[in-house]
């Protein structure tokens, strides 16, 4: 596990280090509400599924998501379920055992969920990778890699967040009286699993 945050760090410092140089950005109080909303549960590597097909436990049982975004399922062998949500999955296994059973009826359970990880980057005493509880902000972030240092800029805290298909993350600027005292958008803006935070 330490290798694989090791790796990550590595390459999130290259992503944070070409977004620094490029002026453009978006303040936080400048997103949009759509943008806030939660976007429901995506399921990813590490959750552990449980999947029940009515009238037939042999199709379904327990599944942890591996790291390839698949899981191992009796008669569908390996099924890619990274990036869809759970109710997504179900229907899209009810298509698939549709050559299997007569209008199959199937529930997919989150049992277990990942926690959400981050890495936080720059003027923060103990740059690295974290795991945070879902529905965590900035300040949790910031707290858990200890908080910024005397030389960080209060205004230029970012969020690198990149999008399905964009070539460049999106930056997102926060300031830490905004954060601090919940002011604007700030306050309801959610981390996301692949999100780097970094404080200049």
């Amino acid at each position: 596990m330490k290798t694989h945050k090791t790796v990550l760090l590595l390459a999130t410092l290259g992503l944070s280090t070409a977004c620094s140089h490029t002026g453009s950005f978006v303040w936080a109080k400048d997103l949009p509400a759509s943008s806030l909303s939660d976007p429901g549960y995506v399921i990813g590597p590490g959750d552990l599924l449980q999947v029940r097909v009515w009238n037939d436990e042999t199709l379904g049982g327990r599944a942890k998501v591996r790291s390839d975004g698949r899981i191992s399922l009796p008669f569908l062998d390996d099924v890619s379920v990274a990036g869809l949500s759970p109710d997504k999955l179900a229907r899209a296994l009810e298509v698939r055992l549709a050559g299997y059973v007569n209008t199959p009826r199937v529930t997919v359970a989150l049992e277990e969920e990942k926690l959400v990880s981050v890495s936080v980057l720059g003027e923060v005493a103990k740059p690295g990778v974290y795991d945070l509880t879902a529905g965590s902000g900035v300040l949790q972030a910031l707290a858990s890699a200890g908080g910024m240092t005397p030389w960080a800029s209060s205004d230029r805290i970012f969020v690198l967040r990149r999008a399905g298909g964009e070539a460049r993350p999106t930056r997102i600027r926060f300031t830490e009286e905004a954060l601090a005292h919940a002011e604007d958008r700030s306050a309801a803006f959610r981390l996301r699993r692949g999100d780097v935070v970094v404080v200049e």
